[in-house]
């Protein structure tokens, strides 16, 4: 398991990020999945930034774990010891409505779900643990 730590803010998204594609580039992650998963992590560690710890600052925690088996897959956890949030209890958005019509947030742990081939949250020792699961190869 390779693990990444640092402050929970905004600018060290390119860190976080940076560690993400090394680790995947690493464990031959096929350029079409290492985006998804880019654009997972990018939205669930801006939710640790922007609000875990308001009004102040936290670290936050990411951990990649790897299967080479069926072509391979990653499981990514990650870890902030914020205010308790579990951002899968926010029902799914009507994407059937306009932008106008819909009701503000939700949209990116929607995408989150639908672009991950599972995704949990636990509160477990005062932290929060939102992980999410992919794939690298299609089955069958």
């Amino acid at each position: 398991m390779s693990r990444f730590q640092t402050e929970a803010t905004v600018d060290n998204l390119s860190k976080v990020l940076e560690f993400v594609d090394d680790e995947l580039s690493a464990n031959d992650c096929p350029p079409k999945v290492m985006m998804q998963i880019d654009v997972a992590v990018e939205e669930m560690y801006v939710n640790v930034a922007n609000y875990a710890y308001k009004p102040g600052t936290g670290s936050a925690e990411i951990e990649m774990d790897f299967s080479s088996e069926d072509g391979g897959s990653v499981t990514i956890t990650i870890i902030d010891s914020g205010e308790q949030f579990d951002p899968l209890k926010k029902p799914d958005p009507d994407v059937t409505l306009s932008a106008d019509e819909r009701e503000i947030g939700g949209l990116g742990i929607f995408m989150v779900k639908k672009s991950m081939d599972d995704v949990r949250y636990e509160y477990r020792n005062g932290q929060n643990r939102f992980t999410m699961f992919k794939r690298f190869a299609v089955a069958g």
